[in-house]
């Protein structure tokens, strides 16, 4: 793969990266409205997206930080942005062009104030892995293998400008208006900055790592505080393969229920004992061992969730509540879905399509035991999501709904419930983070 000597810092440099990106995705839908002449408009759409898709995220790609993990966040998002979106943004979880060796060992002694190789026994230059903010090195130190993770340069400093180019097209593809938008994009600002602090990583890692070694088949790796800083993150070298390359091939039943198991634990017991969950569930972040247990590999996005959120929304993952429309409706305005300015229509939309997401989302749930293989579950979670993704009606109204605490735990749902389906575990014990 390409190596990148440098990547762009400045506001101005990143901003014409992205304008220029911009120009392509006009030259690409000058050229759908020619192939819309000689093909179906199928056909042509489908070459729209894919050309987009390849456009946007070679821009990406090269800027790093805040602006590939929004590409990140969105890969993520099966049921709304069309699949040549997410096959391409996908990539942003662990497959990116990384920094060339001598920027690797620059960047290593700014942050370090030593070379990788006056630190370690071995260190290779050449990346294991590049991702959205950081890339990880192989290492060895007084006989130990270790991961070495470097975060890009400038990464933490663009979060911001980034965010602000970002903002116009997220409002857009999500429905938000301007007004009470703020919120929401300060919450992820918030946490993009947390995750280039690896000091506190480093932190939550031995935090929920603690907290969560009691639960059966996971595995953490130690992390070295001696030999990591606020930019570097060392840790040991844990052998594995990635989730998403192991569910590529089908499993024994047993082992697929093994791992959905612990990595369904994993999640309830963060979320109902500790309030404190891990909100990155994508597959870059899980490797599976040779044993086959679920190895956790990074901490950097976790989300507190607040009394105050927790105890409503959980509320309406029973079904006797959804089916009550006095308390349902009473929940609603607890997480800020319905507002005290909505119209009468307003009301009336929101709480009937809330219903519809919420029978269908909570179904798991309502039993003691779920399976996470059903495709005609994950099918009628795919068209709720296009049915609402097309809805002009939708379209209309002011999309700024809900707490901002929705924007992480549902997107951790949406993360898990899919890391579940790509395991095809069918026999999940839902309550099982009780008992063990």
């Amino acid at each position: 793969m390409k190596t990148l000597n440098r990547i762009p810092t400045s506001k101005i440099e990143r901003a014409t990266k992205l304008v220029s990106t911009g120009v392509k995705v006009g030259v690409n839908y000058a050229k759908y409205y020619g192939n819309k002449i000689t093909k179906s408009e199928e056909e042509a759409k489908k070459q729209l997206n894919e050309d987009n898709a390849t456009d946007i995220y070679d821009g990406l790609k090269e800027l790093k930080g805040s602006a590939l993990k929004v590409a990140q966040m969105l890969s993520m998002e099966k049921n709304i942005l069309p699949n040549a979106y997410v096959e391409k943004f996908s990539l942003s979880q662990f497959s990116v062009p990384p920094l060339s060796g001598p920027l690797v060992t620059k960047t290593f002694k700014k942050y370090f104030n030593k070379t990788p190789n006056e630190v370690f026994d071995t260190f290779t230059a050449e990346s294991v892995n590049a991702a959205s903010i950081g890339q990880v090195h192989k290492a060895t130190k007084d006989g130990k293998e270790l991961a070495v993770k470097i975060q890009y340069p400038g990464v933490a400093d663009s979060i911001s400008t980034d965010l602000a180019m970002v903002k116009p097209i997220a409002m857009k593809m999500f429905n938000i208006k301007g007004e009470g938008s703020d919120e929401y994009f300060k919450e992820v600002e918030e946490k993009l900055l947390e995750e280039t602090n690896y000091e506190l990583e480093l932190a939550q890692s031995n935090e929920i790592a603690n907290a969560c070694k009691h639960i059966p088949n996971l595995k953490f790796p130690k992390y070295y505080t001696d030999l990591s800083s606020d930019r570097i993150l060392t840790m040991d070298w844990m052998d594995g393969v990635h989730l998403s390359e192991f569910t590529k091939n089908e499993q024994p039943e047993d082992i697929a229920n093994k791992l959905g198991q612990a990595l369904w634990d994993f999640y309830m017991y963060q979320m109902h004992k500790l309030k404190k969950v891990h909100a990155d569930p994508h597959p870059g972040n899980f490797l599976v061992s040779k044993s086959n247990e679920l190895i956790v590999i990074d901490f950097g996005c976790m989300k507190e969730v607040p009394e105050s959120f927790y105890v409503p929304y959980f509320e309406l993952a029973k079904r006797e509540n959804i089916d009550n429309p006095a308390f349902f409706e009473s929940k609603l305005y607890e997480l800020e879905i319905l507002r005290k300015d909505d119209t009468p229509e307003e009301i009336t939309f929101f709480k009937a399509l809330f219903y519809e997401m919420l029978s269908l989302f909570t179904q798991p749930f309502q039993q003691e035991e779920f399976d996470f293989s059903d495709e005609e579950f994950f099918g009628k979670i795919a068209d709720l999501g296009q049915k609402y993704a097309k809805s002009t009606e939708l379209k209309k109204m002011n999309g700024n709904r809900g707490s901002k605490h929705f924007i992480y735990i549902n997107r951790t749902f949406f993360g898990l419930y899919n890391l579940m389906h790509d395991l095809k575990a069918n026999k999940v014990k839902i309550n099982n983070f009780n008992t063990i």
